[in-house]
């Protein structure tokens, strides 16, 4: 894809995403780039494409809860004047699986900043990745058998038990589409090589959100319950203090592993230390194809502790639609239609965004570069 602006990936969001028409009231709820996750070039963007195709555009900025997201009642009143509520804020994120307005196109935009709107992960078809994540649900709810695997050293198995009802997933439009319908991991068991570190899933934000280990650390569970982590006795006892004391602080299921998925979308680069923002990573990268990222830690969508790992190889009834991180969406049913279609989402998959933010330091052996 040569002809890329952050103007197009606007665009796409607005008009293929949200389904906009002329005269819409677009509101912006924007979290201010003080807090260090979205930049202040994103709302600006959005804005401008807005206008430009007859929108009535808003803002309100609504900041960063980290410990309580809600919806105040004023924030509520202005959602109810508008058709199309934007999220530029994570509050959307914390929100997506609570109750929203009924009967309005509720938006949360994983795109960050101007650089993000103008990459293959906004350009890339909206449409596109639709189709694909619904192809993957497919084969998915269809599947007798998958096997998990990296070059790390994971293995794991299961049969999926899909809940492809709209209790399965969350409502709120997400943008760009990077990953499929979250698979439940009560049917899974093996062991996980856990990608140098643990963080949040976003839910909520706390002290000490991440832990990182000094060499490779496994996490082995049965039927969706973790047994315990294997490793070095001091990164052990690191991940086992870390997830009571997050299942203490918020009173729930310390062992308790929700459900996996894997990114779908090879525009999803994250061309920045992860070490520098580890909130910001985990909010942006989880949609490219060389990250599997299970929930954990809490009975609920998406627990509040992620594993990530990095590469993955996804066999399903014997055909293998990820190798080792290069996800092929062609061997999907109609896979090789849908991007036949969109020849700008196939020029994605013909040259994947390789760069997931890990940098050699301070665990080489584990942050694959590919």
């Amino acid at each position: 894809m040569t002809d890329m602006t952050p103007e197009r990936g606007a665009r796409n969001l607005l008009l293929n995403c949200a389904e906009a028409k002329p005269g819409e009231r677009l509101l912006i709820a924007y979290e201010p780039p003080g807090y260090g996750y979205f930049d202040a070039d994103a709302v600006p963007c959005v804005a401008a494409a807005a206008e430009g195709l007859g929108l009535h555009v808003d803002t309100v900025d609504v900041g960063f809860n980290p410990d309580n997201p809600h919806l105040p009642a004023h924030l509520l009143h202005r959602f109810e004047a508008a058709d199309i509520v934007l999220f530029l804020a994570r509050l959307g994120d914390q929100l997506r699986f609570s109750e929203m307005p009924q009967g309005k196109k509720i938006i949360v935009s994983f795109a960050l900043n101007r650089e993000l709107f103008g990459s293959g992960f906004a350009n890339g078809h909206h449409d596109a990745f639709l189709e694909i994540k619904d192809a993957v649900n497919g084969v998915l709810d269809r599947a007798t058998h998958v096997r998990l695997t990296c070059p790390a050293g994971t293995d794991i198995t299961g049969r999926p038990e899909m809940n492809l009802e709209a209790d399965g997933d969350t409502s709120i439009l997400r943008f760009p589409m990077s990953v499929f319908t979250p698979v439940p991991a009560y049917t899974f068991s093996g062991r996980a090589a856990l990608a140098g570190f643990l963080t949040g899933t976003g839910s909520r934000y706390y002290d000490d959100y991440n832990v990182e280990f000094d060499a490779q650390v496994f996490a082995r569970f049965e039927q969706g319950r973790l047994t315990g982590f294997e490793g070095g006795a001091s990164d052990v006892a690191r991940a086992n203090a870390h997830y009571d004391r997050v299942s203490e602080k918020f009173g729930i299921d310390r062992d308790f592993i929700h459900s996996w998925h894997a990114g779908i979308h090879p525009g999803c680069g994250f061309p920045w230390d992860m070490r520098e923002n580890y909130e910001k990573w985990g909010g942006a990268a989880f949609g490219n194809p060389r990250i599997l990222h299970f929930h954990t830690c809490g009975a609920y969508a998406p627990g509040e502790i992620s594993w990530n790992i990095v590469d993955p190889t996804i066999v399903i009834d014997g055909v293998t639609f990820w190798d080792r991180g290069v996800f092929h969406a062609e061997r999907l049913p109609g896979g090789a239609a849908t991007l036949a279609q969109y020849p700008c989402a196939a020029a994605l998959f013909a040259h994947p965004a390789r760069d997931i933010g890990f940098r050699p330091d301070p665990a080489p052996q584990m942050l694959a570069t590919a």
